[in-house]
């Protein structure tokens, strides 16, 4: 019950985030006469080349890249992708038959900064619910898979690729404002799939270590791991005191350490990720 309960959600996430996708094309990218990347970007090129309307030729695409996702790189893979395959160009589709919603704005930079935002958001949001959105996500894959080539690098050939297709029929500013596009819903993306992952670790040397190390387990009830150390001038030797804490938590350990010793050394990392008991894993207690 509760596996189904969260693979209803994860469908849920990928609906509201191609809904958002869809929503920053038909707001800001399609009105402002925005050139971009990926599938959209292919799509704008078709509709000034041949005449072909975005959502057909996004459907068409998008159907393209699952059988070819399905064939290289699995079912597995396919199932996942079916969602946005089919849904993405069907709400592109109805939203972009709302009057209302196309020309939210006139300046084109308020359009670049929203598009760019929503569309990171929305790609993130349907990566992280462990979904793709589809469409040239896939070659970047299939090129890994048989030619070990990275894939970031890849999305990033793909995407500059389609603006410079683009930049056929745009103009200067059009042009700029394309890439400004690409390089925010990039950022947003990076921050996304990086959004409530990314944690703080600490190092520190004191000669209280023992009662330093009890509070931290007391008080923020977070673990540690004492490490051999001897320090480089005084060749003293006492542990070093390594310990992962939530951001949040960062002032309240800072505050902890100086009241026991206002001396004490502390080195402080950003890291992305952490696995394992009291983060991925749940605690145990003894």
């Amino acid at each position: 019950m509760q596996q189904l309960g969260k693979r209803i959600f994860e469908i849920i996430l990928i609906l509201f985030g191609n809904t958002t996708y869809a929503l920053g094309i038909v707001m800001f990218v399609l009105p402002a006469n925005l050139i971009t990347g990926g599938t959209t970007g292919l799509a704008l090129s078709m509709e000034h080349f041949f005449g072909v309307p975005i959502s057909l030729f996004v459907f068409c695409f998008n159907l393209a890249m699952f059988v070819l996702g399905a064939l290289v790189l699995g079912k597995a893979f396919a199932l996942t992708t079916l969602i946005s395959t089919f849904y993405y160009p069907l709400i592109l589709d109805i939203l972009q038959r709302i009057p209302v919603l196309s020309g939210f704005t006139d300046d084109p930079m308020l359009a670049t900064v929203c598009g760019g935002l929503l569309i990171g958001f929305s790609i993130g949001l349907v990566i992280r619910a462990g979904a793709s959105t589809g469409g040239m996500d896939i070659p970047p894959l299939v090129l890994n898979k048989k030619f070990g080539l990275p894939i970031s690098v890849m999305l990033y050939g793909f995407d500059f690729t389609i603006l410079i297709l683009q930049m056929l029929f745009s103009n200067r500013e059009q042009i700029l404002y394309g890439i400004l596009l690409v390089l925010i819903y990039t950022i947003v993306l990076d921050k996304m799939l990086m959004f409530g992952t990314s944690k703080t670790q600490v190092k520190i040397m004191s000669k209280e270590y023992s009662r330093i190390n009890e509070a931290i387990s007391k008080n923020l009830d977070r673990g540690t791991t004492l490490m051999h150390t001897t320090t480089g001038y005084m060749h003293r030797e006492y542990p070093m005191i390594l310990t992962v804490i939530s951001n949040r938590e960062l002032n309240a350990l800072n505050k902890l350490v100086t009241d026991i010793d206002p001396d004490a050394f502390m080195v402080i990392n950003r890291i992305n990720e952490v696995k394992g008991r009291g983060f991925s894993l749940q605690k145990k207690y003894r």
